[in-house]
């Protein structure tokens, strides 16, 4: 197994901590993984093997757990109250009326209970509901650049990291693929893709119609950074022959989103300091389904550099906003308590254009930051830094 050092860690630190820790991210990003990581952990701690209860609800032996009185009669046979229990639930989700009996639970026995997801409708509703204020939840995603090279064992100071780079936008980071030879990382990308759009969004939500969602997932990774208005949509797939509506494509926007397969980021006045009802930008998850749901044509390479900016952003636990400033847009606005950073994205600096002009209209005093794929010798432009994004995805977070 490869470690996830950084994810591991949030989760030691919420160790016997009252509230439940749920994991959340696309399919295949690596949760389980890290559950079965810190199942070692706590075992390496001297916590006993008995006092560890590890389910994965999608192993062939628990397929027939399906509802919440077969999950409450599986786990009171496996729960003591004589002792601690180290409780870990992988994609929990399968199972009807899951969070009644996880909060039943949490009531009734001395459990440190540690939950996984592939969609983030667990989290609303009677969850909510439930476990309101009882509850964390860690998000994981594919590997970052960092891990991408700790998985293939490439010093970030080789002169082969450039090229590592091309393949980590090329095939993204999922742990199965990163590992993978090359000739078949296309295959295994291509299962992931279909498994997300058949099983976590098709199957869960009951879209009969997947030709609409697979187009609606190629126009989204064919515009990453473009402002995206669900109308629009809908007349393009329609003029495309696909007919379907304003409705439809909002439900299916919001499907894709709890499947953690697009992030949605939100318009936000930077003068009036509110956020615009007009539509955001969705970014995919990972460049390699990008290039999968585009038939393997990189195309729109500003869109694409964007795309690795923004989930690097939120990796670092920043909250990413697509800035308006009068007419100018600034790529992103990105906060983390009282931190705020300011980032635009270009894949080349043009020439007798200034990329950090829409930067310096923003009057206050938070950094400022231009990230480019090509390297420069100057490392300013009007006291604004310059950054290679290459340079920048291996700093300290």
């Amino acid at each position: 197994m490869i470690q996830r050092p950084t994810y591991l860690k949030k989760l030691i630190q919420f160790k016997d901590n009252e509230n439940i820790k749920i994991i959340t991210g696309v399919r295949r990003a690596g949760k389980s993984v890290l559950l079965m990581l810190y199942r070692d952990y706590l075992i390496s701690k001297g916590i006993p093997k008995e006092n560890i209860v590890y389910l994965n609800f999608e192993e062939f032996s628990l397929l027939k757990v399906t509802n919440q009185e077969q999950l409450s009669e599986l786990l009171s046979a496996r729960l003591s109250k004589d002792a601690r229990t180290y409780l870990l639930l992988d994609e929990i989700q399968m199972v009807d009326g899951w969070q009644r009996v996880v909060n039943a639970v949490r009531v009734s026995y001395d459990c440190d209970i540690v939950l996984t997801g592939s969609n983030a409708h667990m989290l609303s509703g009677e969850l909510a509901t439930l476990l309101s204020g009882r509850y964390v939840e860690i998000p994981i995603y594919p590997f970052s650049f960092k891990e991408f090279l700790m998985a293939k064992n490439i010093d970030s100071d080789s002169r082969t990291v450039d090229a590592a780079f091309l393949e980590y936008e090329q095939y993204g980071g999922f742990p199965s693929v990163v590992l993978a030879d090359k000739q078949i990382k296309d295959t295994i990308l291509s299962g992931i893709y279909d498994t997300i759009i058949l099983n976590d969004v098709s199957m869960r939500a009951n879209v009969r119609d997947t030709d609409i969602l697979r187009s609606l997932v190629a126009f989204l990774s064919d515009n990453i950074g473009q402002l995206v208005q669900p109308s629009k949509v809908a007349n393009t797939l329609s003029s495309d022959g696909l007919k379907t509506s304003n409705h439809t494509i909002e439900r299916y926007l919001t499907l894709l989103e709890n499947a953690f397969l697009f992030y949605r980021a939100r318009q936000y006045n930077i003068r009036g300091k509110d956020y615009l009802k007009t539509s955001g930008k969705y970014f995919i998850v990972d460049s390699g389904l990008r290039r999968n749901a585009l038939d393997h044509h990189p195309g729109n390479y500003g869109g694409q550099l964007e795309n690795i900016v923004y989930l690097e952003l939120i990796r670092r636990g920043y909250t990413v906003n697509v800035g308006k400033l009068d007419t100018k847009e600034i790529d992103f606005v990105a906060r983390k308590v009282d931190k705020v950073l300011y980032v635009q994205v270009t894949y080349e600096i043009p020439n007798n254009k200034h990329e950090t002009d829409n930067l310096l209209d923003i009057r206050d005093n938070y950094e400022k930051l231009l990230i480019t794929q090509r390297y420069y010798e100057f490392k300013e432009i009007d006291g604004i830094p310059v950054k290679n994004i290459v340079d920048w995805l291996l700093e300290d977070e």
